[in-house]
């Protein structure tokens, strides 16, 4: 019983984070296309949009107790790894709009990695 009390925290905490980075990836959109230049490039843009879609999704299919939310995870966590990336790379270490959303997406894509191995009872 304790390790489906702990697996359902795991769960839990992951839901949290994918619900997180969802926001903040569409915070951070906005954010991209008000300053417009490189951060309002569409490959970036799509990828934040595309990482936000992601996170409801996995967030939805654990949510539902789907028994292919270990394949909507890992997908989400690679998404996140690469809008973190991203993110990183166009901030230039003096925007705290996208270095928070790296460190929003980095803590999604970790839970998410661990959920991807993980199967719902």
């Amino acid at each position: 019983m304790q390790h489906q009390t702990h697996l359902g925290k795991e769960i839990e905490q992951c839901i949290a984070n994918c619900s997180e980075c969802h926001s903040i990836c569409l915070q951070t959109t906005t954010h991209c296309l008000q300053l417009g230049g490189k951060h309002s490039q569409l490959d970036h843009i799509r990828l934040l949009e595309d990482c936000a879609q992601i996170c409801q999704t996995s967030a939805d299919f654990m949510l539902r107790g789907s028994p292919y939310h270990s394949r909507t995870c890992g997908v989400c966590a690679e998404v996140c790894e690469r809008c973190a990336e991203d993110c990183l790379q166009i901030a230039g270490g003096n925007d705290t709009q996208m270095q928070k959303c790296a460190q929003v997406c980095r803590r999604c894509a970790e839970s998410c990695r661990k959920m991807a191995l993980t199967r719902i009872a």
